[in-house]
């Protein structure tokens, strides 16, 4: 049986990452002016070694670390074996419109993951990741005093986002099919903080909407072959139920005044749409591996609006390949794995009739942590854009780094009996 001391190191590791997850949220993972709309922008980066593939792995299959993309992979969780998997990134954005640039930086924790097999054929595992992030920053937003012609300028930002609190299990069926559910419980704050000022009276107010749900899913994969493997994956539209917190101070001739301290109430649900996914992996020459996905998300059926926009329907295309020389070599060299990728999403966001969409190309590579265990530090780079300059379009490109130490314990042996 694992040693105490392994069992309270990892129990720290876990509790010390959710706690740092749950921060990193309170303090912005993005400083994307597009994290103005909705939830804010939403998170496309898994665990582990998928985010060097194109974020693309609803056809991986692997017994050798934990891919959260499809719940059906937990099935071939070994025995004896619990995977655990925490991540750190660094961003660095820059943002165009006509008139100017402008660069910000932003380091976080980006997940916390563990999983384990309950018995044989069912494996389990627990995730935390951001699901959405909000961080902008509108400054001078001119605006018509009511019946007057005067103007007044004022300053916006909003912070925080969602955080996804997952379940998987996987069960294999028979052979190489294997079914996946993952319950998800999604839940955050979202704060927006207005201030101007007017005749030298000022105003100020914080409105922070906290939302929370559940969404169930389901995943599947299928080895049509001993090298080629079939997958896919739906999530089902849920309303997230939100609730309104309000603060208003104003300053009249020198003297503060609260208009309002922290009034509550029902704010409007948020309904998340139908998503559907489908991947393929194949492996070849040995030492190959090619993965694609290809996701649906069904926006424009959730009957949302936006007050500069709309929601559409919206399309991912991921593509991933990894070379690994040989897994079981006694030479570190032919053990470390490297990873490209590309992913293409249309958006689902529509400003002026034109489409938010971005690309990112990707790179990685796994470096081996010791001879026997599959423990591995994974390093992914990830290079992309989106939005366009025109008309009050704000073009984003970003270079965002991505550390995940994804490792493997052993929590019980045999004991050997002379």
């Amino acid at each position: 049986m694992m040693r105490p001391s392994n069992k309270k190191i990892v129990s720290i590791f876990i509790l010390y990452s959710i706690s740092a997850v749950g921060l990193a949220q309170s303090e912005g993972l993005t400083s994307s002016p597009y994290s103005l709309y909705g939830l804010g922008v939403i998170n496309q980066a898994s665990i582990g070694k998928t985010n060097g593939l194109g974020y693309s792995g609803i056809g991986l299959k692997t017994d050798r670390e934990i891919n959260n993309l499809n719940p059906a992979n937990f099935a071939l969780i070994p025995q004896n074996s619990f995977f655990y998997d925490v991540g750190v990134s660094a961003a660095y954005n820059t943002y165009n419109n006509s008139l100017s640039t402008e660069g910000r930086t932003n380091v976080n924790f980006s997940n916390v993951a563990l999983a384990f097999r309950i018995t044989d054929g069912l494996g389990a595992g627990i995730v935390m990741l951001p699901y959405s992030n909000v961080g902008y920053t509108l400054v001078g937003m001119q605006s018509n005093i009511e019946g007057s012609t005067d103007t007044f300028e004022s300053n916006v930002d909003g912070l925080g986002g969602l955080s996804d609190l997952r379940l998987n299990l996987g069960y294999r069926i028979v052979g190489g099919l294997r079914l996946g559910l993952s319950t998800s419980l999604l839940f955050g704050n979202i704060e927006e903080n207005e201030s101007f000022e007017v005749n030298g009276n000022a105003f100020e107010s914080t409105q922070t909407t906290n939302y929370s749900g559940v969404r169930v899913g389901f995943g599947l994969q299928y080895d049509l072959l001993e090298n080629l493997t079939i997958g896919s994956t739906v999530q089902f539209p849920t309303d997230l139920t939100g609730r309104l917190k309000r603060s208003v101070v104003k300053t009249l001739d020198g003297s503060e005044i609260i208009a309002e301290n922290n009034s509550s109430g029902s704010a409007d649900s948020f309904n998340m749409p139908l998503e559907l996914g489908i991947g393929f992996s194949v492996d070849f020459f040995e030492s190959y591996t090619v993965n694609a996905d290809y996701k649906k998300n069904y926006w424009n059926s959730t009957g949302q609006t936006e007050n500069l926009g709309q929601y559409v329907d919206q399309d991912i295309f991921a593509f991933g390949i990894e070379y690994l020389k040989n897994a079981k070599s006694l030479k570190y060299g032919q053990r470390i794995r490297y990873r490209a990728g590309f992913n293409y999403d249309t958006g689902y966001l529509a400003i002026n009739g034109k489409k938010i969409d971005g690309f990112n190309f990707t790179a990685g590579i796994g470096i081996p942590m010791g001879n026997v265990s599959n423990s591995l530090m994974n390093l992914s780079y990830s290079y992309g854009a989106k939005g366009q300059l025109q008309n009050v379009l704000i073009r984003e490109k970003y270079h965002l780094i991505s550390l995940n130490l994804s490792l493997e314990d052993i929590w019980f042996r045999k004991r050997k009996i002379n």
